[in-house]
C-alpha cells in the first residue's frame, strides 16, 4: 500500500497581506500530479487544511475541488483530520456528501479508528486518527492546577491513553498508521506556527506516540522531519509552501510511505517545486547594491526580505521605485550604521567582564577560544585593578 502524507496547507493564507492562493492552487495541481505518477493509494492530510477557522470561499472551493480529483471518484481513499487552525466543526460539515467518495473528514478526537478498504492495494488500512486534541476538544479538564509541569504530563498522559486506546482496535492482517496534529517534543519549529502549547504544557513526548502503528503522520511543524526518539516512523511532512521568512532555504517536500501488514514500512521524500521561494537580501553596500541586483534580474519571482543598510533616510519615492521594479518586496527595512554601532555597544555592556573577554581573545585570535587558566588569570588581574582603583 502506498501512503501519501501531507499536511499545513493552510489555504487562504497571506503574507503580509498578499494572497498566496495562486501558490496554493499550484500546489494541488502538483501533488495531484504527484499522486498519478507515484500511484498512490492512500492520501493522509494531517491537519490546518486552513488557515483560519473562517477561510475565505476561493479556499474552501479549492479545498473541495482538490480533494474530488485525488479521490477520483472514491478510487482514491483521502483521510483529512482538522488542525489548531481548523473550525473541527466546519471542516466536517461535508462528510454526508464526501464520505460516499472515499474522503473522511475528521474534525474531533474520536474513539474509534478509520477502517478503509483499499481495492488498488488489495489490503485495508486501519488509522488512529486523533485530530487536533485540545484540552476543549478533549472535552475535558486536563488538571485542577495550572501549575506547568503536571499540565505538560497530564496532556501527555491524556494524548498517550488516548492513542493507546484506538491501537487497541489494530487487526495483524491490516495496515495500521496513525495520525494526530500535535507538538511532538524535539520538533523543529519555524515562525509560521501558531503555537499550540503555553509554556510548553501541550507537548506530547516522542515515546507516548503508538508503537503498533507503522507510521505516524504528524502535522503542524512546516519543517519536514522524522521524529528521532519515537518507537515507530513518526513525520512531520511539513507545509508545501513557505510561510514565513525563517522557513527561507527549506526544501518542501511529501513523504510517502510504503506499508503493508505486520510488516515495517519505509518512506521516501518527493520534493516540491510549486509556489514563490521567500528570500531574503542583506544589501550591506546600500541601495546601489540592490539596484544592482534588480538589474541582474535577482530571485525574479520571490517573495523578499530586504535589509538595506544606509546612513541616510529612504524616501518614499525611492521606496515606491524600489517596488515597482520587483513585486515580490515584502519588507523593506533599513539599518542605519549608527544605530547599529549603538546597538552593538549597549549588547556588549550588558555582558559580564568575563563574556567580555573571551569575545575579545576571540577577535584577537581570529577565532581562537581561551581555556579556563587564561580566563582565571585574567579574571584576577581584572579584580587587583579594580581593588587598587578603589584604594
Amino acid at each position: 500500500m502506498r501512503i501519501l502524507h501531507t499536511a499545513d496547507w493552510h489555504l487562504g493564507k497571506t503574507l503580509e497581506g498578499r494572497s498566496r492562493l495562486d501558490e496554493q492552487a499550484q500546489f494541488l495541481d502538483e501533488l495531484y500530479q504527484i499522486v498519478k505518477d507515484e500511484h498512490i493509494d492512500v492520501i493522509v492530510m494531517a491537519g490546518d487544511a486552513f488557515d483560519t477557522v473562517n477561510p475565505p470561499a476561493r479556499a474552501e472551493q479549492l479545498f473541495y475541488e482538490s480533494l474530488s480529483a485525488l479521490s477520483d471518484k472514491g478510487k482514491r481513499q483521502v483521510v483529512v483530520i482538522s488542525g489548531n487552525h481548523d473550525n473541527p466543526d466546519r471542516l466536517s460539515a461535508a462528510s454526508p456528501l464526501t464520505n460516499d467518495q472515499g474522503i473522511h473528514l475528521i474534525g474531533y478526537p474520536t474513539n474509534d479508528i478509520i477502517r478503509v478498504d483499499v481495492p488498488s492495494a488489495d489490503e485495508r488500512l486501519s488509522i488512529a486518527a486523533l485530530a487536533y486534541p485540545s484540552e476543549a476538544r478533549l472535552n475535558e479538564v486536563l488538571a485542577e492546577t495550572f501549575e506547568e509541569k503536571l499540565l505538560r504530563d497530564h496532556y501527555n498522559l491524556k494524548i498517550q491513553q488516548a492513542f493507546q486506546h484506538l491501537s487497541t482496535q489494530f487487526q495483524p492482517d491490516t495496515v495500521n498508521i496513525a495520525t494526530s496534529h500535535i507538538y511532538v517534543a524535539g520538533g523543529s519549529q519555524t515562525d509560521s506556527e501558531r503555537p499550540i502549547e503555553v509554556g510548553g504544557a501541550y507537548t506530547v513526548a516522542a515515546e507516548s506516540l503508538p508503537e503498533s502503528a507503522c507510521y505516524v503522520a504528524l502535522g503542524h511543524l512546516h519543517r519536514p522531519q522524522t521524529i528521532k526518539r519515537a518507537k515507530t516512523i513518526a513525520r512531520y511532512s511539513g507545509s508545501p509552501l513557505a510561510y514565513s521568512f525563517s522557513e527561507s532555504g527549506y526544501a518542501k517536500s511529501v513523504t510517502i510511505v510504503e506499508a503493508k501488514p505486520n510488516e515495517k514500512a519505509s518512506w521516501k521524500e518527493v520534493f516540491l517545486s510549486s509556489g514563490k521561494p521567500l528570500m531574503k537580501w542583506k544589501a550591506t553596500e546600500g541601495l546601489s547594491q540592490v539596484y544592482e541586483w534588480l538589474d541582474e534580474k535577482r530571485d525574479l519571482q520571490a517573495w523578499i526580505d530586504l535589509e538595506i543598510h544606509l546612513t541616510d533616510q529612504l524616501s518614499i519615492e525611492e521606496i515606491h521605485q524600489l517596488r515597482k521594479q520587483h513585486s515580490g518586496f515584502v519588507h523593506i527595512r533599513p539599518k542605519f550604521k549608527e544605530l547599529q554601532q549603538i546597538e552593538e555597544q549597549k549588547q556588549v555592556e550588558k555582558l559580564s567582564i568575563e563574556e567580555r573577554f573571551v569575545k575579545f581573545y576571540e577577535r584577537q585570535t581570529g577565532g581562537g577560544l581561551p581555556d579556563e587558566k587564561t580566563v582565571k588569570l585574567f579574571l584576577e588581574l581584572a579584580n587587583d585593578m579594580q581593588e587598587e582603583e578603589a584604594t
